[in-house]
């Protein structure tokens, strides 16, 4: 490998120049050898602890870091910041073992701004062996190195500016300002284009939110729901984020504690109550059955959709057939197209769906394909959201 020195940051076409930073060199190794097979990457430095990071930050033109959590020296959670304060741009993805201690920790990192995290197999064995592994570490990789070189995003609005309502039935524009177009020498970060149409959202408050999301969820969560605060709004709230079990149950955790909701994972044969939040499990789908008046979560191993268990489309799906027209569904930020079919069922039988925008999605992949196929009644920056939300949960 040729560690190259920095210059002027990359434009599109380029390989994405990544740095790894793990302390065992066998690992730094396979992670290299995954990247360089392919010609969209380039990895520009291989490092053991944090602080070499650090150092390597400041000689190097780096795009993505792979951060290993625990190391000598310097661990992942210390050097974070510290990377992130040289290059607030850089995309981070957290690489750890499926522990509850190190989702913990990653679940903190994500909240202190890296972007994303990847489960690391237990053995390089699993790692060198692993399809899976390998095709996971590439997607992120080459869809958060688009997120570094896209268009800068917008600031977001001022907290005491009354949002304007958007427009429906014409293309959207970015709420509160004109449309810009981007510079063409910046690429997006979405395989979809073509207009955004918005729809009427529905005149009636809905029995229940469900939100979607993956690549960039969390914080994006963080930020919807900490904005909401418990019992102001009455309904349940369920949720499907694109992760690995343990870290589900990590994540309802920080759910609690940044919003003060009661949040926890979803268990088969609940039934669900209002002002909660569930979350799907990691390795389950999570979906809805009506019995009666009261509605129950229901856990399964079904095949995974859009390559995903648990799946944004079968929770979409269920929460429409138990509850039609009274569903908001929330599309947030993520890889792929997961929601935008479960979005039409939504919309089909009455109930409304919104997406964040591409200016404040880390990947305008889910949000993306629900926004370009004219289901959503809003597609708004990530401040906006839990402003909408509130507007339609306290229709009377």
């Amino acid at each position: 490998m040729a560690l190259e020195m920095g210059g002027a940051r990359s434009v599109a076409g380029d390989p994405v120049r990544v740095m790894v930073v793990d302390d065992s060199a066998v690992v730094r190794g396979l992670y290299t050898k995954m990247l360089e097979e392919d010609a969209g990457f380039t990895v520009v430095a291989s490092v053991g602890n944090g602080q070499m990071a650090i150092n390597a930050l400041e000689r190097y033109d780096i795009e993505v870091v792979i951060l290993d959590v625990e190391m000598p020296v310097m661990d992942g959670l210390t050097a974070l910041p510290l990377l992130l304060k040289a290059d607030p741009d850089l995309q981070v993805i957290l690489a750890s073992t499926l522990t509850l201690k190190n989702a913990d920790i990653s679940l903190r990192a994500l909240e202190m701004g890296a972007v994303d995290y990847i489960p690391k197999p237990t053995s390089t064995r699993d790692i060198s062996g692993g399809n899976d592994f390998r095709h996971e570490l590439l997607e992120k990789v080459r869809a958060l190195g688009a997120a570094r070189r896209r268009i800068p995003k917008r600031h977001a609005p001022s907290a005491h500016a009354e949002p304007e309502m958007p427009t429906y039935g014409r293309v959207a524009v970015p709420v509160g300002g004109r449309a810009k177009a981007p510079p063409p020498s910046r690429p997006s970060t979405s395989l979809y284009s073509g207009p955004i149409i918005t729809r009427q959202p529905s005149m009636e408050a809905p029995d229940v939110i469900a939100i979607g999301s993956s690549t960039g969820g969390p914080q994006a969560l963080f930020t919807v729901l900490g904005a909401i605060k418990a019992g102001s709004i009455r309904q349940p709230i369920l949720i499907t984020q694109h992760m690995p079990a343990t870290f589900t149950t990590i994540l309802a955790e920080h759910i609690t504690r940044i919003s003060g909701w009661q949040a926890a994972e979803g268990k088969d044969g609940e039934v669900i109550q209002g002002n909660r939040i569930y979350v799907a499990p990691g390795d389950n789908h999570m979906v809805v059955e009506a019995r009666g008046t009261e509605k129950i979560i229901r856990l399964n191993k079904n095949p995974p959709e859009n390559f995903c268990r648990p799946a944004v489309d079968p929770m979409f799906r269920s929460v429409s057939a138990a509850w039609g027209r009274r569903v908001l569904a929330v599309i947030l930020t993520g890889m792929g197209s997961d929601g935008s079919k479960g979005g039409q069922v939504v919309v089909h039988n009455g109930g409304t769906v919104i997406a964040q925008d591409e200016a404040t999605s880390v990947v305008w992949g889910m949000p993306g394909a629900a926004a370009t196929s004219g289901i959503c009644s809003a597609v708004l920056p990530l401040p906006e959201i839990s402003q909408f939300i509130l507007r339609q949960a306290q229709r009377r």
